[in-house]
């Protein structure tokens, strides 16, 4: 009975040893209403084969109004890749088609929505400086937040 428990404990801690690791390679942000992420930092480990950001929007404003989305770029990129979208318009999601500065990036999203995307982290550099923002037209000023790669 002992070797039973002992098998079932071990299988239990290797199950959440798994579903902590998987946690790792992603992350939820939320966006609201009042212009503001749920947080102003965050880690992506350069262990991940790829890492998912999974964006939501808790306000309840449509995406013409107050929109979302979620950029990840180098820090001097933001700025520029911010103020390119403002002409790119909603219908590209407030990104200049074919932007090569925008490392990723999901689609604009109103309250009661989600979105996701995925991507490679290997082409971030452990020590980078990095950002991510809301590219919907002015939102970057009060939207951003850093991005640290270990």
């Amino acid at each position: 009975m002992k070797l039973v428990s002992n098998i079932v404990a071990g299988a239990a801690l290797a199950t959440l040893c798994f579903t902590a690791q998987a946690q790792e390679c992603s992350v939820t942000i939320d966006s609201t209403d009042q212009m503001r992420f749920d947080t102003g930092s965050m880690t992506i480990p350069s262990s991940c084969e790829e890492f998912t950001v999974n964006l939501t929007h808790s306000g309840s404003m449509a995406k013409n109004v107050m929109g979302h989305n979620w950029v990840l770029s180098k820090t001097s990129d933001l700025q520029g890749i911010a103020m390119d979208g403002m002409s790119a318009g909603l219908d590209n999601n407030y990104i200049k088609p074919g932007d090569e500065r925008v490392i990723a990036h999901t689609d604009v999203i109103g309250g009661g929505e989600s979105t996701s995307v995925t991507f490679d982290p290997s082409v971030l550099e452990v020590g980078g400086d990095y950002s991510f923002f809301c590219s919907f037209a002015g939102h970057y000023a009060l939207m951003k937040g850093t991005v640290t790669v270990e």
